[in-house]
C-alpha cells in the first residue's frame, strides 16, 4: 500500500496564466520543509500537490503535521494510493481505514472522478464502495447527510487514492511569491499575528526587535525570539535583526516632551526598520498597529508615525477588536509566549499623558532638538543578526 500525502490548493488555482509559477515556489517550500523528515517526490497535477516517500524511513506523521502549516495549501490529507480498479479501491478502503471504520457508527462514501476514463461514474463507485463497506462492517450505518466518517475516493491519472476527511491547511499564498517586508516584532501578542497574517499571503518577513538593555531584560529578548522560532512553524528560517534602542529612548526621554516620547519613539523604529529594508530589498514595512488600541494607535499618531518615511506602512490588525487578536495568537500557536511577563522597549519611559492628537509640526520641533542621522546610523550599526529556523 502506498502511503502518501495529498495537498489541495486553494486560491492558487484562480491564478490563470500565472498558476504554475505558484505551484512551483509551493513544491520548493514543501520540499525544503519536509527535508527533515525524509525523501519525498513532490509533484503537481489537477490542482493537487503529491507527496510521496521514497522509502520506509520517511516519517510520514512529521511531514503530515508540517505539511498542514504550509501556506498554499487549503486542504491536506493522508492517502492510500491503488489501481484504478474497483476492488482494488474497495480492499484498500477496508484495510486503510479499518480503524476509522470499526469505531464509527454511521458513514458514508464521497467519490470524485477527475479521471473520466475510468468506468464507473462517481455515484456508482460510490454505491458499490458503500454497499460492500456495510457488508463488511455491519455495525455502520449509511447516513448521506451527516455521517460520523466520511470514506473519500479519487480517481485520478496514475492511480486511485483512498482517505478519510481532510484536514485544514494553512491556506493563503505560497511563501516567497509576495515578496520580501519588514516586521516590527515586539514581545506582545499582536506583532507575531501581524506577521502571520503577512506570511500567509506569501510574504517573506524580516523581523526586527527593538531592544534596550538594561531596562529590558536577556529573558525579553528570548522570548521574541521564541515567539519568532514559533513563527518559522509557517514562514520557515527567518533572520531576526535586534536592534539596540537605549540611547535613542534616553535622548528623547531628555530632550522631548514628556506626552509625545512614545509617537518620537515610534518614528525612530520606523526610520530604522526602512533602512533594513533597504538593504534587504523589502518594498514595505508590517506592524500589528490597530486603531484606537493605545494612545500611539490614533489615527492622528499612524498619521504623524509614519511621515517620517518613504516606504508603505502595512497594518493587518488595524480594523481588528482584541478578542480577534488573542483569538488567532491561540489559533498560530503565539499566545501562550506573547503573555510571559517580560516588558519590551514599549513600555520603557511610558509617558503619564500621552498625547493622542499630536500634529506633525510639534513632533517636528520636538526632534530638531535630538541628531536623527546620527542616532540611526548608530543604532543601525550595532545590529545584531541571529538566525533563526524550526529545526
Amino acid at each position: 500500500m502506498n502511503d502518501i500525502i495529498l495537498l489541495k490548493q486553494g486560491e492558487m488555482i484562480l491564478k490563470g496564466l500565472n498558476k504554475r509559477e505558484f505551484e512551483i515556489k509551493l513544491m520548493s517550500n514543501i520540499r525544503r520543509r519536509l527535508k527533515p523528515f525524509g525523501e519525498f517526490k513532490v509533484y503537481s497535477l489537477q490542482s493537487t500537490v503529491y507527496v510521496e516517500p521514497q522509502n520506509e524511513d520517511c516519517d510520514m506523521e512529521g511531514a503530515f503535521d508540517a505539511s498542514k502549516t504550509i501556506f498554499g495549501a487549503m486542504a491536506v490529507t493522508r492517502a492510500a494510493a491503488c489501481k484504478k480498479d474497483k476492488d482494488a479501491i474497495l480492499e484498500t478502503a477496508i484495510s486503510y481505514l479499518k480503524p476509522m471504520l470499526a469505531s464509527a457508527n454511521s458513514f458514508k462514501v464521497e467519490s470524485k472522478r477527475a479521471d473520466k476514463r475510468f468506468p464507473m461514474s462517481s455515484i456508482e463507485l460510490s454505491q458499490y464502495v458503500g454497499g460492500l463497506l456495510q457488508d463488511r462492517f455491519p455495525h455502520l450505518v449509511p447516513d448521506m447527510h451527516k455521517p460520523e466518517f466520511i470514506v473519500n475516493l479519487e480517481i485520478r491519472d496514475f492511480a486511485a487514492y483512498v482517505h478519510g476527511p481532510a484536514h485544514p491547511g494553512a491556506g493563503g499564498l505560497p511563501m516567497g511569491v509576495g515578496g520580501r517586508m519588514v516586521v516590527l516584532l515586539s514581545g506582545g501578542i499582536d506583532s507575531p499575528v501581524a506577521a502571520h497574517m503577512m506570511a500567509k499571503r506569501g510574504v517573506r518577513l524580516i523581523p526586527v526587535h527593538f531592544f534596550s538593555h538594561p531596562y529590558t531584560s536577556e529573558m525579553a529578548k528570548e522570548k521574541v525570539l521564541s515567539l519568532a522560532k514559533i513563527l518559522t512553524n509557517y514562514c520557515g528560517r527567518m533572520k531576526v535583526d535586534i536592534v539596540p534602542f537605549t540611547k535613542i529612548q534616553e535622548e528623547i526621554r531628555q530632550n522631548c516632551p514628556e506626552g509625545l516620547l512614545t509617537v518620537i519613539m515610534r518614528r525612530f523604529m520606523m526610520r530604522i526598520a526602512e533602512r533594513i529594508a533597504a538593504d534587504n530589498g523589502c518594498t514595505a514595512l508590517v506592524t500589528g498597529e490597530n486603531l484606537g488600541q493605545v494612545a500611539s494607535q490614533t489615527a492622528e499618531a499612524l498619521a504623524v508615525t509614519e511621515q517620517c518615511i518613504n516606504i508603505p506602512t502595512l497594518r493587518p490588525l488595524i480594523a481588528f477588536d482584541k478578542k480577534e487578536i488573542v483569538e488567532r495568537s491561540r489559533l498560530i500557536g503565539t499566545y501562550e509566549t506573547s503573555i510571559l511577563p517580560y516588558e519590551d522597549c514599549c513600555t520603557v519611559f511610558t509617558p503619564r499623558r500621552p498625547r493622542t492628537k499630536p500634529s506633525i509640526s510639534e513632533v517636528l520641533e520636538a526632534e530638531a532638538t535630538l541628531d536623527i542621522d546620527t542616532l540611526v546610523y548608530e543604532a543601525v550599526s550595532g545590529i545584531e543578526t541571529l538566525a533563526i529556523s524550526n529545526d
